[in-house]
């Protein structure tokens, strides 16, 4: 028998009804003033039916830090009203509602931010993407002030809770990596005054909490364990950074991964772990761990549980099936693991979102 189907209590004492959440997937299908479109709410309300908690797609806490096109905005008391929808979509379906917030950083879209201007840790460009430059210490600040603004929002709209989007090379990551952070000052150099930026963040949101929540409010923080350039992220690196989250006090760590069962690439540890096992071993029960990659059917969240991650997130699996949670726990043994290309209309997909599923290779979220 699986635990995936009870109650489980977070940290603060919120109770989710399972242990299930859905993963964040950005969906291309917001209208084009940064207001959220009925497609999503509907996209959402019909995915909140069965899992605990819903990490929405990631909205820019800034108006430059706009990564993707058709992407609903937080960055301001005016779009209020449109996340109060989505949070109330997601209750609806007797979901937790967390908020995904983030900057794009270097990835930002310089068609779709104030004067084109990208800007990310240092002068490090995103393939394709123009040449960033380098945030002032007072820039630093403002954004750091930003992230506790949208999570004030967030609180306003009704949500219970936001998640800071700190992994897949967004500009948090961006000040974590020694690969794209090149500055002397001191949020660059060494790993502690790379690790400054994102610390704060979680300083910032955790304050504006104590000061505007009312009640349990949920601070969650996504990271990416590991770069592939040679400067780039480790998961030595990881281990202290998320060594620091854990003795924030963090409600959940979320790590952002293709793969559930990936060993490390640099590790001067045993190599023979997963990075999952790695990570728990670090956390050492300070904080819940949500552990996502690849798991589609009841077999491989049930194996993906047994390796002691508090909670499982489901992605794609959650657009291939919207019913998965209640399939599951029915004892269905039919649940499809693969697209059914014909079926856009039953399984409610946004249109943009949809034209992305079928790009090769493309992952939501990433």
């Amino acid at each position: 028998m699986t635990n995936l189907f009870e109650n489980y209590t977070l940290p603060n004492g919120i109770s989710l009804r399972n242990r299930v959440v859905m993963a964040p997937m950005t969906t291309y299908s917001a209208n084009d003033d940064g207001t959220v479109s009925d497609a999503e709410i509907a996209y959402y309300t019909n995915r909140s039916k069965g899992v605990g908690m819903v990490v929405t797609a990631c909205t820019h806490v800034t108006e430059n830090g706009k990564g993707f096109p058709g992407q609903f905005a937080g960055y301001a008391d005016e779009f209020i009203p449109s996340l109060k929808r989505v949070a109330d979509a997601i209750h609806k379906g007797g979901a937790k509602a967390v908020l995904q917030i983030y900057h794009g950083g270097r990835r930002s879209i310089p068609e779709e931010v104030p004067n084109g201007e990208i800007v990310s840790a240092s002068d490090v460009a995103f393939p394709g993407n123009a040449t960033p430059r380098p945030l002032t210490i007072e820039e630093i600040k403002e954004i750091i002030g930003a992230y506790g603004e949208t999570t004030r929002r967030a609180i306003e709209a009704g949500y219970d809770g936001v998640e800071i989007h700190g992994a897949n090379t967004y500009l948090l990551q961006q000040f974590f990596s020694g690969y794209t952070n090149r500055r002397k000052d001191k949020y660059g150099g060494s790993i502690e005054n790379r690790m400054r930026f994102p610390l704060e963040v979680v300083d910032e949101v955790r304050s504006v909490v104590a000061k505007f929540a009312s009640k349990p409010f949920i601070v969650g923080y996504r990271f990416s364990p590991e770069e592939e350039e040679e400067t780039g992220i480790t998961m030595d690196q990881t281990v202290q950074l998320i060594d620091a989250l854990a003795d924030k006090k963090l409600t959940y760590l979320h790590v952002s991964q293709g793969e559930f069962y990936t060993k490390p690439h640099r590790f001067s540890g045993d190599k023979n772990k997963s990075r999952v096992e790695i990570l728990l071993d670090t956390i050492h029960g300070r904080t819940p761990l949500i552990g996502v990659g690849s798991i589609y059917s009841l077999e491989d969240a049930e194996k993906a549980s047994e390796s002691g991650v508090d909670l499982i997130a489901l992605g794609r699996e959650l657009l291939i099936e919207p019913n998965w949670v209640q399939k599951a726990e029915a004892g269905d043994g039919h649940i499809p693991t693969k697209m059914d290309k014909t079926k856009q209309k039953e399984l409610i997909i946004p249109d943009p979102m949809w034209k992305m599923l079928h790009r090769p290779g493309w992952i939501p979220g990433m």
